[in-house]
């Protein structure tokens, strides 16, 4: 990116962030991609998760982990100890994948699975976990894998 573009995603980055701490509700499928698409690319691997209450809206959205050019580390236990500590009823989970393919790994696959159980125990929703590639989003619920 030119310095003019990172000034422009900076600043669209803010906007929404703005924005999303007035309407904390993230009401339509569009709308977190389009915060996926502002927040969560990068050189690196990141995971964020988006706590909500009962009612869906956003009680925080953590970065939660910061990895590598191809791996982030994530632990269930921390993923969910963080959810009691907010009183969150759900969570989504966000990641990256700075190759720019979101296709999930087998280690993505095995994560959220274990994320899963530990929710379901626990009573939490976990909605979805998304993985963010280059232009494009993908969704594990979507694919079957939740």
């Amino acid at each position: 990116m030119t310095p003019q573009e990172e000034t422009i995603v900076l600043e669209a980055r803010d906007i929404l962030g703005r924005y999303l701490s007035q309407n904390p509700v993230i009401g339509s499928w569009q709308a977190l991609m389009d915060y996926c698409a502002l927040t969560v690319r990068g050189p690196i691997e990141r995971l964020h998760v988006f706590y909500l209450d009962r009612k869906n809206r956003i009680i925080s959205d953590e970065l939660l982990s910061i990895g590598t050019v191809d791996h982030v580390p994530v632990y269930p236990r921390e993923v969910i100890k963080r959810a009691l500590m907010l009183n969150a009823c759900a969570l989504v989970l966000i990641h990256n994948h700075p190759s720019g393919d979101p296709t999930p790994s087998d280690a993505d696959i095995s994560m959220i699975k274990e994320i899963q159980k530990g929710c379901r125990y626990l009573g939490l929703t976990l909605h979805d976990h998304i993985i963010v590639g280059a232009g494009t989003e993908l969704s594990l619920r979507a694919l079957g894998k939740l």
